[in-house]
């Protein structure tokens, strides 16, 4: 089977392309596994630095897939089903990754694929829709509805990235924000207010902290990290929320000792670092959204994998605002 391998050491991964890389053989003893025809896999350029792919014995990365299911496991009687349309996010610690044309993938990450957009639409969803809907949901006070979040002020940093772009939806599209604030480069105005954004800030702005009000926002979603981050924590109201996934994570993220500087003398302001976990549920919600129209899908360019180099390092490419999506299933037969 086709296959994309990133190989040598961290410090110089190397990203290769493989016509006929060996198929899966089994599924996983535990927990019961499908397989999966992979037609697309979503690309993110950070991978290259995640550990866990160093401790993959195939190398192969990508955690974001979509395409049909090949078989099912033995006594399975849930509701997916042989020739199902799904997407999925697979967890970090699988053996495999799904960017190649088959991988095994737990039956509790995949979710029915949206109807209205294709494969490769599809595979650039799971990673940015699951993060904002996770960061918005379970750690800003939005709650399984989102409804703690109607009428608030939320700030999103790197607001044109796909995180961000899919944050900026939900908050006011889907969970009712009462102003979303998008900090993001100039030139994307039109784009942001079109997913929702109230208002649209350039992050190269001197005292663009002082632009959307210092100590005027409910919850803080930082998709950018670095000067962004620290900035925009001017912002946030004394019993407010900074929620951030940056990369790299703040010092304080893996160590609970460690008190960010920017809250010094603001007690009442809650923070949080998460990393996203598989979360069929919400891949579920938002299947639902986009095909009633209430999401709009995140803009994709498509490569065939023949191209895995290219696709990758356009992926790598900072400013961007389209997510990157390898496609398995055109292109020379496997």
């Amino acid at each position: 089977m086709k296959a994309i391998r990133i190989l040598g050491p961290k410090s110089s991964p190397t990203i290769t392309f493989t016509p006929s890389f060996p198929l899966p053989t089994a599924p996983p003893s535990t927990p019961p596994s499908l397989l999966l025809r992979v037609h697309a896999a979503g690309v993110t350029g950070d991978e290259v630095t995640w550990p866990e792919l160093y401790a993959n014995p195939t190398r192969i990365p990508g955690f974001e897939v979509s395409g049909t299911i090949h078989s099912l496991p033995e006594g399975y009687t849930g509701p997916r089903r042989v020739g199902e349309e799904v997407y999925a996010l697979m967890n970090v610690h699988h053996e495999r990754g799904g960017q190649a044309g088959f991988v095994y993938v737990r039956v509790d990450e995949v979710a029915r694929k949206p109807r209205v957009i294709g494969f490769g639409a599809a595979a650039a969803l799971p990673i940015p829709v699951v993060t904002a809907w996770e960061g918005l949901v379970k750690h800003a006070g939005g709650g399984l509805d989102g409804a703690g979040l109607r009428g608030k002020r939320v700030l999103v940093t790197g607001a044109s990235g796909a995180v961000g772009s899919a944050a900026v939806q939900l908050a006011k599209k889907v969970f009712g924000a009462g102003e979303v604030v998008a900090l993001a480069s100039k030139g994307t105005e039109g784009y942001l207010s079109g997913l929702g954004a109230d208002r649209v800030v350039d992050y190269r702005g001197e005292g663009w902290e002082k632009e959307v009000g210092e100590r005027t926002v409910d919850v803080v979603f930082d998709a950018a990290g670095s000067e962004a981050y620290r900035r925009a924590w001017k912002t946030v109201k004394d019993d407010g929320v900074v929620v951030t996934v940056a990369d790299p994570p703040p010092a304080w993220a893996f160590d609970k000792t460690i008190v960010p500087e920017e809250a010094e003398g603001r007690t009442g302001v809650r923070y949080v670092y998460f990393i996203v976990l598989p979360d069929e549920k919400a891949l579920d919600k938002i299947a639902d959204l986009i095909d009633d129209g209430s999401f709009q899908p995140l803009s994709v360019v498509e490569y065939p994998a023949e191209k895995a180099v290219e696709a990758w390092a356009f992926a790598q490419q900072r400013g961007r605002q389209s997510k990157v999506a390898v496609d398995f299933v055109s292109g020379p037969d496997e």
